[in-house]
């Protein structure tokens, strides 16, 4: 297994995003409060994946042609948040978030399958056949 060096601003990178997504559930649960959520996803969590994988890693992946849609989406999400409609600005960000990480599916689902507990409902028959029906349309590299 491939070890992954940890410096400082990646562990810093790592709290910021683990912030981001837990400011983000307090907004929901606050009934889509502008403020919270405008601070957890926009703030923590983008400068949380800045400084994790690098700020050069993060503009280069929100710049590729194929990640124009989900790139645009989560903007114009960010900006609804930004003047007042966080409803729909999180239904927005949501659905660019998707588009940008859908090429890491087929990445996540093998890590799930190896988790003790979740692990097992990934392996049951009715969610691999669906799971390899969308494995292999993109690769995220």
């Amino acid at each position: 297994m491939a070890s992954f060096e940890r410096n400082d601003m990646k562990k810093i990178g790592i709290g910021l995003t683990g912030f981001g997504v837990f400011f983000s559930f307090l907004g929901i649960i606050f009934f889509f409060d502008k403020g919270l959520i405008a601070m957890a996803m926009q703030t923590l969590f983008l400068s949380g994946l800045g400084l994790t994988i690098g700020l050069k890693s993060t503009l280069l992946f929100f710049a590729k042609p194929k990640n124009y849609k989900g790139a645009m989406s989560f903007g114009a999400g960010f900006f609804l948040v930004l003047i007042g409609w966080p409803f729909f600005g999180m239904i927005l960000e949501a659905y660019g978030f998707i588009v940008l990480v859908s090429g890491f599916w087929p990445t996540l689902v093998v890590f799930l399958k190896r988790i003790p507990i979740i692990g097992w409902i990934f392996q049951q028959p009715f969610v691999t056949s669906f799971l390899d029906h969308y494995r292999g349309k993109r690769v995220p590299v």
